[in-house]
């Protein structure tokens, strides 16, 4: 079966060219860890189809310069495994889309999963190659090419040195315990929990410890974040926020927008990320956001990277009902109430409460 055949057989899909599809909502919820054929894809390019032995090449500001297939990264470096939630930046746009016009797919609550990446720590790696002084940022470059406003180039992009040495950053060639599929960035691709899922790239050929960031086009002029006054020919890209940590967010994903649920108790259930906090709680209401249900949270606190999941049980007279969740870190932060409010031209970091109608029968 080809990429797409799986894609459109597992997924909701986006765009063909390049593939791009979320997870249905109700997979969302089915499990703590999101199956890797169930899990969404976001790719800027054709997926490029990798040998298992393909290397990778690590050079810039490091003493020893070589490169890795998988066999010799397994063979140089303990092995660690990292449960953590990936999303997309552009995660929930189409809420944004209903406030105006933006760039990028129209993906729903299902660019987001939750799953087990298994590699070795890039700290490990870039420690065993030793990092010189002047060492401010990691970049990576794939195997991907990519079209950003008509130029092309590899895929590239960057984080903070201080985050490359976290230990929970990973080199990974494993996805809940099986190999990564094509479409997952196989042979390797780099995991940062708690950032975009912009900055894990996929099917890497090189690491390169840098003293700026990647001067990529994706890196450059993309994943930044503007106020809703610009307008993309007026963006700066030297002056947009670049999209690392991404924010509080949650989302309804039973029942569906639009959905026909039998009157008196309703389960509604969904998700919440807090990357760097923890959710402590979330919010659901039935009447449009006048009266609020706290849910129940499960929480797996040997997983901090992971999303919580929650669930409420309420009453739905019949009737036309608007469902609303929010959800609270640990510092007290709510997220935004209205979408008009953090509307950007690109579409990102879609954080508003999330609102959906149901009628009750």
């Amino acid at each position: 079966m080809t990429t797409l055949a799986r894609a459109e057989q597992n997924l909701i899909l986006r765009c063909s060219d390049p593939l791009n599809a979320e997870t249905p909502p109700d997979k969302l919820i089915a499990s703590f860890l999101t199956p890797q054929a169930d899990f969404y894809i976001r790719s800027h390019g054709p997926t490029p189809e990798l040998a298992d032995d393909h290397p990778v090449t690590l050079d810039g500001f490091i003493d020893h310069p070589r490169s890795y297939t998988v066999a010799e990264l397994q063979a140089a470096f303990q092995s660690r495994t990292v449960v953590a939630t990936m999303q997309c930046a552009g995660n929930r746009r189409a809420h944004l889309q209903g406030v105006g016009k933006t760039s990028g797919d129209p993906w729903d609550v299902g660019a987001i999963g939750n799953a087990e990446w298994t590699g070795v720590a890039l700290r490990d790696v870039l420690a065993a190659a030793g990092i010189q002084d002047g060492a401010l940022y990691v970049g990576t470059i794939g195997a991907d090419d990519v079209d950003v406003d008509g130029e092309t180039a590899p895929f590239g992009a960057s984080i903070p040195i201080a985050k490359a040495l976290e230990p929970d950053v990973l080199i990974a060639w494993a996805m809940n315990g099986k190999p990564l599929a094509p479409e997952h960035g196989a042979p390797l691709r780099l995991v940062v929990p708690g950032y975009a899922g912009v900055r894990s790239a996929k099917w890497l050929t090189r690491i390169e410890v840098r003293d700026c960031p990647s001067d990529a086009p994706i890196q450059a002029k993309d994943y930044k974040l503007f106020p809703s006054s610009v307008t993309k020919d007026e963006a700066d890209w030297d002056q947009g926020l670049t999209i690392e940590e991404m924010p509080l967010n949650a989302s309804i994903c039973s029942p569906v927008d639009g959905a026909h649920v039998d009157a008196g108790a309703c389960g509604i259930a969904g998700y919440a990320v807090a990357f760097g906090r923890a959710v402590s709680r979330v919010d659901v209401s039935v009447n449009g956001g006048t009266d609020w249900e706290q849910a129940e949270l499960t929480v797996n606190p040997d997983a901090p990277w992971s999303w919580t999941q929650w669930r409420v049980t309420a009453g739905l007279s019949p009737g036309l009902h608007v469902l609303v969740v929010r959800a609270v870190d640990g510092a007290g932060q709510m997220q935004p109430e209205r979408p008009e409010a953090i509307w950007n031209f690109a579409g990102y970091l879609s954080t508003a409460w999330h609102r959906i109608t149901v009628t009750a029968r």
